[in-house]
């Protein structure tokens, strides 16, 4: 039984790694008594094989194995 693999949409904001590019990814949340909906950010490292990937790219990023001690991120593909 093969699962689906989890999927984000984010924003490179660093690519000074060899083969890696941090992603932001933001999201809202609502505050569960005052019903306010606010933002909050996660940044992942992503594997970019060919390091073709570059600050302000929109991407999307996949999760595989582990490839590193915080790395558990691929980028599939670039966003427009």
């Amino acid at each position: 039984m093969d699962q689906a693999k989890r999927t984000k949409i984010g924003t490179v904001t660093s690519d000074k790694m060899d083969k890696t590019v941090v992603v932001r990814v933001d999201s809202l949340k609502r505050h569960p008594k005052y019903k306010k909906s606010y933002k909050v950010s996660n940044k992942f490292k992503a594997h970019s094989e060919n390091n073709e990937y570059h600050i302000g790219d929109k991407v999307e990023i996949e999760e595989t194995k582990p490839m590193s001690k915080d790395k558990h991120f691929k980028v599939i593909r670039k966003i427009s």
